[in-house]
């Protein structure tokens, strides 16, 4: 408990929340799903019940020895979720591998990348997340709340904010409300992108300077003089007063690959 609290994790014990994020991903006999995080069970449960084999990773040895006789049928290893290789994970024959957990807070965002970045091997995911994290990965642009993440996450996931959970679902509640983000692997990029480095880079330093014209933004991110990155995104038809929240994710591989 002492580990698990330190790393900001609050124990979800709502049955019916446990259902409807489950619900979200849909198990079936045929698929793997993966979870992060099972804590006391309450996601284990209803996994268990629905998905052909359930992988669990908890990073808290004490409570992977009392899920293991809890669910027999559950592969319960002791695993830290943020360093875990999800793109090494292979889809049964007909099956999906999907992924659900309840993020502890302090880590949720290491965690949430590791799952991004395996969106050839995991196919759907439900993540419980500080609401203010998913709604920044789920927003549109020009919302206040787009940024990097917003960008980098939807190149290649389908992303909604499914469910909002108060603190009350919670042992013991957190001081903040929690929300469900729903991601479904996309079978290509959103964008064609030659080069996902560079589009990396570009979207960061972008990004880095929120306050900056997208102009300033890119010279002071990625050292480049004034007048060529004002050049660049001319030639990308951005206009270099524009801010790093209006871009689509088009209007920034339009840039990158002008970088290039």
């Amino acid at each position: 408990m002492s580990r698990r609290r330190a790393l900001g994790q609050h124990f979800l014990r709502d049955p019916a929340i446990a259902r409807a994020v489950v619900d979200l991903v849909a198990p079936t006999a045929a698929d793997l799903a993966v979870e992060i995080g099972p804590g006391e069970g309450a996601l284990t449960g209803e996994l268990a019940r629905r998905a052909g084999r359930v992988l669990a990773l908890e990073v808290d040895a004490g409570l992977v020895e009392r899920l293991r006789p809890r669910f027999p049928a559950v592969e319960v290893r002791l695993a830290d979720a943020r360093t875990w290789d999800y793109r090494a994970l292979a889809a049964p024959p007909g099956g999906r591998v999907l992924v659900v957990g309840n993020l502890p807070y302090s880590v949720g965002k290491p965690i949430l990348a590791a799952v991004l970045a395996a969106h050839g091997a995991v196919a759907e995911a439900a993540l419980m997340l500080q609401r203010e994290v998913a709604e920044r990965v789920a927003a549109p642009p020009g919302s206040r709340v787009y940024g990097s993440l917003s960008v980098l996450a939807q190149l290649h996931w389908d992303v909604r904010v499914a469910l909002r959970v108060p603190p009350g679902a919670f042992r013991p509640p957190p001081r903040v409300d929690s929300a469900v983000l729903h991601l479904r692997a996309l079978p290509a990029p959103r964008v064609a992108v030659a080069d996902e480095r560079r589009f990396e880079r570009v979207v960061r330093a972008a990004f880095a300077q929120r306050r900056k014209t997208l102009a300033n933004a890119l010279a002071a991110g990625l050292g480049l003089p004034q007048e060529a990155a004002r050049a660049t995104l001319a030639a990308a038809g951005v206009d270099p007063g524009r801010r790093a929240e209006t871009l689509t994710i088009l209007e920034f591989a339009g840039v990158a690959q002008r970088l290039s």
